[in-house]
């Protein structure tokens, strides 16, 4: 074991980065490298908790042996201790990452330096979003790498954010710039990103202040980020080319795209306990599984709006309605902290009544098994990054886009470009239960609908080629191993 390499791989604390920072673990680990795995606390708590029963890791003490070669660690956030299971504040955990980040990860790195029997730390890969482990890192010698767990048109609007305020076009005087039309302005002037909006670009530089936290440490991280000695792409070169080419003009570090991560790892990530391990955070309704082996092929809507999107109640009516009465069978994911239970009891029993043997509603599934089913037509999504790629490059599906924040708006308007991806139609946010119901009936029985199918699995197919030996995803992981990480194995 001394001699294996070994990455210390920390998770920013939320289900959309935990997600591929585990396919990229699982991956190197696939290498014989020995992996350190950390979460913060709070969300190693989780884990645990929604994986009783489901894994081998039903208990603090297992967490430490489980997986050869494949240990747990966990590391402060700054916040006080909590058992709530929920997505935690995102402007309280930043500000609470802003100062706590980088004592907690020096911390972290010198207990795992000073365990027994663990080999030397070969590199340290963190998520983008926690600059203050690379820096941490740093300090000591020890090679430093950030995967960016969101995507590359994303990455490069955020990349731009200065420029935002150099060029005075933000902060807004007033909240008026959300109705008279100021987010509809071209923006023709950011390299690779043609035929966007200021709308299009990731909506935390909607701010009336220049100091809004979520803002500041967004502009922050991305900023770190160009320190590192190389970035990590979860993307694939066809898919974001012109995106691609302009971040690589623009930065140092070495980049590298080795995604979609859960094609890669489901490809060359040999059969194991740990392979089957999904590292969620709330527990699976597995019944939904059951439910879908009775419905006909493509006739199922999916509707999920990921682990961190919340809602009002009058969204959730007309989301609601909508899907009712398009008459076609969904699926519905409504997790326990989407709405307020008495919000969401306010779905009256006629809706329910109209549903009868058509609809499920479930708190969480297991989203990848769902995306592939051969029952699912169209996925309705907030646009995050997993999904769209899970979705569009696993499951070969078409997408119904209501994005709600941070990059999510980037990713629609790329999606629903005919010349980007042309996989998707977006819903207006002020959601109607007619518009909804047009939508779905459109992508599942119309001819526009049928075109994004199409396309989409095009992208499948290219997604395909990407991650098989020899593609474009799979000599950048070979590059990443063997430049980056300096390790000479090979994929089996």
């Amino acid at each position: 074991m001394k001699n294996k390499p070994h990455a210390v791989c920390v998770a920013f604390p939320a289900q959309g980065h935990l997600i591929p920072m585990m396919q990229l673990a699982k991956l190197i680990h696939s290498r014989g490298f020995y992996i350190t795995f950390v979460n913060t606390h709070f969300n190693h708590n989780r884990l645990i908790k929604a994986n009783k029963g489901s894994s081998p890791l039903d208990d603090d003490d297992e967490w430490v042996n489980c997986f050869p070669d494949f240990k747990f660690e966990s590391m402060d956030d700054g916040l006080p201790p909590s058992n709530r299971d929920a997505t935690q504040d995102p402007p309280t955990l930043c500000y609470a990452l802003r100062d706590n980040c980088l004592p907690a990860s020096r911390e972290l790195l010198a207990r795992i330096r000073a365990k027994a029997g663990v080999p030397p730390m070969t590199c340290v890969i963190a998520d983008g979003l926690l600059g203050g482990v690379v820096e941490a890192a740093r300090e000591i010698g020890v090679p430093d790498f950030q995967l960016w767990t969101a995507s590359a048109c994303g990455f490069l609007g955020y990349l731009y954010y200065p420029q935002l305020l150099e060029r005075g076009i933000i902060p807004f005087k007033d909240e008026k710039y959300k109705h008279d039309g100021t987010l509809n302005t071209p923006v023709n002037w950011i390299p690779g990103m043609e035929n966007m909006r200021l709308g299009d670009l990731p909506s935390l530089m909607r701010i009336t202040n220049e100091d809004e936290i979520l803002f500041t440490f967004q502009k922050e991280q991305v900023q770190s980020g160009l320190k590192a000695s190389a970035l990590i792409f979860n993307t694939f070169d066809s898919f974001e080319q012109r995106v691609l080419e302009a971040i690589k003009s623009n930065i140092s570090p070495q980049v590298y795209t080795i995604g979609p991560l859960p094609i890669l790892e489901q490809k060359h990530v040999p059969e194991s306990p740990l392979k089957s391990f999904r590292p969620t955070l709330w527990k699976d309704d597995i019944q939904c599984l059951e439910w879908l082996a009775q419905r006909k092929p493509k006739s199922v809507v999916y509707v999920n709006y990921g682990s961190v999107t919340t809602m009002s109640k009058e969204n959730v009516v007309e989301f609601a309605w909508g899907l009712a009465n398009s008459k076609h069978p969904f699926l519905w994911v409504l997790r326990p902290d989407v709405v307020s239970m008495e919000e969401f009891e306010l779905l009256p029993k006629e809706f329910f009544d109209e549903i009868r043997d058509r609809g499920l509603v479930v708190s969480w599934c297991p989203q990848e098994q769902v995306l592939i089913h051969f029952a699912v037509g169209v996925f309705l999504t907030h646009c995050g990054w997993n999904s769209l790629l899970e979705a569009v490059c696993r499951g070969g599906l078409p997408v119904i886009c209501w994005p709600f924040f941070f990059e999510q708006p980037t990713n629609c308007r790329y999606a629903c470009l005919d010349d980007e991806w042309g996989v998707g139609l977006e819903v207006n946010q002020e959601v109607k239960r007619k518009e909804i119901e047009d939508l779905v009936r459109e992508m599942m029985d119309g001819k526009k609908g049928e075109k994004l199918r199409k396309n989409a699995l095009g992208w499948q197919e290219k997604a395909e080629e990407a991650t098989n030996v020899g593609g474009s995803s799979f000599d950048n992981f070979e590059r990443l191993i063997k430049e980056a990480l300096h390790c000479d194995a090979s994929i089996s």
